[in-house]
């Protein structure tokens, strides 16, 4: 499996991002994907999942603020994240997870919010 993320930046307090992450390969075996992000001298935190049926969890931090999707077709999964506070800081991460192999992460875009 491989996962090409995208759409991270510099953007305001109060406003909008939308990250990408396609997936290739053994996209089959792919039972959920999600995003993590890694703030400076912290550890990597969920930050919100998606099922292969469409479930969906988040961080208590980002609740009514984020919303993951998935396009089947394109292989994608994406986060929209409204209302960007300067605490969203950090550098986000794309994950698929496969059972009985773990996680295959994508490379990190930086997100920046600014007060």
């Amino acid at each position: 499996v491989q996962l090409q993320a995208s759409g991270g930046g510099l953007v305001q307090a109060g406003g909008s991002l939308r990250l990408s992450c396609a997936a290739s390969g053994s996209i089959f075996s792919i039972n959920f994907m999600g995003w993590y992000r890694q703030a400076p001298g912290k550890q990597r935190d969920l930050v919100a999942l998606i099922t292969s049926g469409g479930s969906t969890n988040y961080a208590d931090s980002v609740k009514g603020r984020f919303t993951i999707s998935r396009d089947n077709a394109k292989n994608t999964v994406y986060l929209q994240m409204n209302s960007l506070k300067p605490e969203d800081t950090a550098v986000y991460y794309c994950a698929a997870h496969v059972p009985r192999t773990g996680n295959y992460w994508g490379q990190g875009t930086q997100v920046t919010v600014s007060s």
